[in-house]
């Protein structure tokens, strides 16, 4: 018995171990067809769970597509942007704080320093990165809504049987 945040759990009892009896394929009536659809629907089930676990594990791009938020990730130019954040603010971290410690005790005290440095500007880097993307992914979004609106409110306007010359007001002969 095993006990779970204060629940009394019963294990199950062990079963003793007896092998399946195994009938040869020729004693079945329909000459062991039967058997051979058996393991191929066995492992067709086998093949869709692995395929339902696979699905189950996408990354970040799909859970945001999914609820219908933006995503910076899948923006391509946001996406190359905080990547080239994210390098620049590791490498300048990672160089200034080296710099700077050199003269303040060994060399493997600043370039331990350097690394520490370099790491915190990653991802410091990768948040400010992300955090304006955010935003001008948003505005873009925006934007490209209004000039759809405006597309379609102007070709609303237009009558769809008007002749050009009667829609910009000029006389016909």
């Amino acid at each position: 018995m095993a006990t779970e945040a204060g629940t009394l759990v019963q294990e199950a009892p062990a079963r003793p171990a007896v092998a399946p009896v195994q009938t040869p394929p020729s004693a079945l009536p329909d000459g062991g067809a039967a058997e051979v659809s058996g393991k191929a629907a066995k492992k067709g089930k086998e093949q869709k769970g692995k395929k339902d676990k696979a699905a189950g594990t996408k990354s970040a791009k799909g859970a945001a597509d999914s609820q219908g938020a933006p995503s910076v990730a899948a923006h391509p130019r946001a996406a190359r942007s905080v990547a080239r954040a994210k390098s620049w603010g590791g490498l300048a971290g990672f160089f200034i704080a080296g710099y700077m410690s050199l003269p303040t005790g060994t060399l493997a005290e600043a370039g331990l320093r350097a690394l520490v440095a370099g790491a915190v500007c990653y991802v410091a880097a990768w948040a400010g990165a992300v955090f304006v993307w955010r935003r001008l992914v948003v505005l873009e979004i925006k934007g490209r809504e209004q000039q759809l609106l405006t597309g379609a409110l102007a070709h609303s306007d237009e009558e769809p049987g008007a002749a050009p010359a009667e829609r910009s007001g000029a006389r016909a002969a």
